[in-house]
């Protein structure tokens, strides 16, 4: 079983662990958080091969050391602006379900430690789906994380 699984409540939620680690990255204004035991690398490459008849998130597949990889640009996934293809932008590569899955975003910022108690509900400022999206909220500093739910992300259309 996935390690990642197995110390989850549900899988690509937050592990039940007291302190865990998000990476934070930006995508539209938008700041958001992902459990760091999801992800595999954070990935500079963006030769990125478009995929014909692929959903309008899909950016297209890239070739990580002979595995293929799609890439979703997170912004349109989640509604936002879509992720521009940039100096700063990177893919998040996250292991779910034993398939590598890209995550176009536009920056990344920097990684976090905080407990469960720290996460607050989503951000009222998050319209009615794009909530569905995200597990929580925390504040670092004088910034608003939001914690985002990889599996949301993707196993819903």
């Amino acid at each position: 079983m996935d390690k990642n699984v197995a110390n989850s409540e549900k899988p690509g939620e937050i592990s039940g662990d007291d302190t865990f680690q998000i990476a934070c990255f930006s995508v539209d204004d938008l700041l958001c958080g992902v459990d760091i035991n999801l992800v595999q690398e954070i990935n500079r490459n963006l030769a990125i091969t478009q995929v014909p008849l692929s959903r309008e998130y899909v950016v297209g597949i890239m070739n990580l050391r002979g595995r293929i990889v799609s890439v979703i640009n997170l912004g349109k996934k989640l509604g936002l602006s879509p992720c521009q293809l940039g100096i700063q932008s990177r893919v998040i590569i996250v292991n779910w379900e034993d398939e590598y899955i890209g995550l176009l975003v536009e920056r990344i910022k920097e990684v976090v430690t905080l407990t469960k108690q720290d996460i607050a509900p989503p951000p009222s400022n998050l319209e009615g789906n794009k909530a569905r999206y995200f597990t929580g909220a925390y504040r670092h500093r004088d910034e608003l994380i939001s914690i985002l739910d990889v599996k949301a992300v993707l196993t819903e259309d």
